[in-house]
């Protein structure tokens, strides 16, 4: 499985973008998206997802 951004909560801050080990996470029209394919959901690297850890606004990256 993979996480997804709810779009209509971001706040297009930035934060989880640097955070993603995959570089799953990119900018695209003025809107930050997971690339379903490269998300890992930061196994192998982290206990927890880390564009929800870091994400400043609650349940905006959720389990896709």
């Amino acid at each position: 499985m993979a996480y997804k951004i709810v779009t209509s909560q971001c706040t297009v801050c930035g934060a989880c973008e640097f955070e993603c080990p995959n570089g799953a996470i990119t900018l695209k029209n003025d809107l930050y998206v997971i690339n379903p394919k490269k998300c890992t959901e930061c196994e192998g690297h982290f206990d927890v997802a880390q564009c929800a850890e870091v994400c400043p606004v609650p349940n905006t990256c959720i389990p896709a």
